[in-house]
């Protein structure tokens, strides 16, 4: 726990972003944008008390480097941002864990809690690509897909915390068996992880990353062709669908995919305003804060706690 007697700096704030891989971390002063971050191995597969005890000693050095007012943490999963709870990682083994509670335990500060998307999305809405735009798709396409609708600058959850779950809308009737359980969701088929395994079944060739399967399409090799054109197609269906059901003005691409650039947002666009009949065409364009969108949003997360505290 950060000692009583070193002042808090005046609107400072830390903050997490705990990924499968990586805890990113960072620093914000009064106008909340990141600007010193740094990261951690999440290391997983020790089991979710040592992701935990790993969260919490990333904090503290950060809390004892910056002298922070308050902390923000984004999540994956299930996140009850109400509670404070990550209701579900599955990646890193947590259920039901108080997550906020535990930080604010160990840092002696408030804690404010989000859903990684969500942060993400905030982020973008405020600092990013959805500047401007009353209502937007934040779509992080990498290892999974998922989504954070935003709406007057604020992220739609839903009434059971579970709202943007693009990744498991059902593209392909019947397809590849998803983790959730289903049959053909939208990561069978267009997340980097489907890319990659879906080249390797077709030319059994391992160890291709989904980037490697963009660059070989681009230089000829049919193989590759068919399966970035397979998951750009799958995920047009998905976004012509949440088109339909939100009217975005904009979508915000963001994820290891949208590092292809044009080759990859080139013939998305050309495929969903070939899907639309009635649907207004949105912009679809590319995130502009990368993989510091989700660590952003908790540090904006962190200053929005703070502000409403001064409010009251």
């Amino acid at each position: 726990m950060t000692s009583a007697a070193t002042p808090a700096t005046p609107a400072t704030v830390i903050a997490l972003d705990v990924g499968g891989t990586y805890i990113k971390g960072g620093a914000a002063g009064e106008d909340g944008v990141l600007r010193e971050t740094d990261r951690w191995h999440t290391g997983a597969e020790r089991g979710p008390d040592a992701v935990l005890e790993t969260v919490l000693a990333a904090a503290r050095e950060l809390a004892e480097r910056h002298h922070p007012a308050a902390a923000g943490v984004a999540v994956p999963g299930i996140v009850d941002e109400t509670s404070g709870t990550a209701v579900l990682a599955a990646n890193l083994g947590w259920r039901r864990l108080p997550v906020r509670a535990r930080l604010a335990e160990e840092l002696g500060l408030p804690v404010a809690l989000g859903h990684d998307v969500r942060a993400g999305g905030l982020a973008e809405a405020r600092i990013g690509a959805g500047r401007g735009s009353r209502d937007f798709l934040f779509v992080p396409v990498g290892t999974g897909i998922a989504a954070a609708v935003m709406s007057d600058g604020r992220a739609v959850t839903g009434s059971h915390t579970r709202a943007g779950e693009l990744g498991h809308l059902v593209v392909r009737p019947g397809g590849d068996r998803c983790p959730c359980g289903g049959r053909g969701c939208l990561e069978t088929v267009a997340s980097a992880a489907a890319i990659a395994r879906r080249y390797a079944a077709a030319t059994g060739e391992d160890g291709v990353t989904a980037e490697d399967v963009g660059d070989r399409a681009a230089a000829g090799d049919p193989t590759a062709a068919t399966v970035w054109t397979e998951a750009v197609e799958a995920l047009a269906d998905a976004l012509t669908t949440a088109v339909t059901l939100l009217d975005p003005e904009r979508i915000v691409i963001g994820g290891g995919l949208a590092r292809a650039g044009e080759r990859y947002l080139a013939p998305l666009r050309a495929a969903v305003a070939g899907r639309l009949t009635f649907q207004r065409p949105p912009e679809i364009v590319p995130a502009a804060l990368g993989h510091r969108a989700g660590c952003q949003g908790a540090a904006l997360l962190a200053h929005d706690l703070l502000r409403r505290k001064a409010e009251r």
